[in-house]
C-alpha cells in the first residue's frame, strides 16, 4: 500500500519500512508519527508516511559501493554534460585516467557517447563542457531508495528529511 520513512531519534533517515510495520511501532509506543497522507488506517488513526523513532538506534557507517548501477541512479540516468536522458549512457572520467584520474565517486560521471567521445583524453574544462553538477559521494545508502521516491513523486514530504534530494 505505502512505504514509511523511518527517522532515528535526532531526525537523521534510518530506513523505509511497510506501513504496517509503521502502524505497529507507533502504536506500541517506539515511534512518533511525524508526517502522514490523509488517509486513515483506523478511525482515530491517519496513515504515517513519516515515523520517528522514541529512543536513538546506533547504526553503523556503511560503504556504498562504486557501481555503473550506483553511478547512473546518482546521476538520474543523465548525461551531466549535455542533459541527455535515455538509453546508452557510458560512464566518464573528469580527470581521465590517462592523467592521473580514479574511479571515485568523485571523478566519474554520467555521459552520452557523443559527449564521451567529444570530450575525449581532455578535462571538461579543456573541452568546454561544463558538468551540470558536480560529481559527489552518495550521502548514504538509504539516498538511492529515497531519492527514487522523491523524484517519482510519491512521497515529497520526504524531501525535509533527506540531505541532496
Amino acid at each position: 500500500m505505502s512505504k514509511v520513512l523511518v527517522l532515528n531519534a535526532s531526525y537523521e533517515p534510518l530506513n523505509i519500512t511497510s506501513w504496517r510495520r509503521a502502524v505497529v511501532l507507533i502504536i506500541k509506543g517506539k515511534a512518533e508519527r511525524i508526517e502522514h497522507n490523509g488517509k486513515l488506517v483506523y478511525a482515530d488513526l491517519p496513515l504515517p508516511t513519516v515515523i520517528r523513532l522514541r529512543h536513538y538506534v546506533r547504526v553503523p557507517y556503511k560503504e556504498i559501493p562504486l557501481t555503473r548501477r550506483n553511478l547512473l541512479h546518482r546521476d538520474a540516468h543523465t548525461c551531466q554534460y549535455c542533459g541527455y536522458a535515455g538509453d546508452g549512457l557510458t560512464l566518464d572520467h573528469v580527470l581521465p585516467r590517462s592523467r592521473g584520474g580514479g574511479d571515485t565517486w568523485e571523478n566519474m560521471v554520467a555521459a552520452c557517447v557523443r559527449c564521451n567521445v567529444k570530450k575525449g583524453n581532455r578535462t571538461p574544462k579543456e573541452a568546454n563542457m561544463p558538468l551540470q553538477s558536480p560529481p559527489r559521494r552518495p550521502y548514504s545508502s538509504l539516498y538511492f531508495e529515497v531519492s527514487r521516491q522523491v523524484r517519482s513523486g510519491i512521497h515529497q514530504e520526504w524531501r525535509k528529511y533527506v540531505i541532496g534530494t
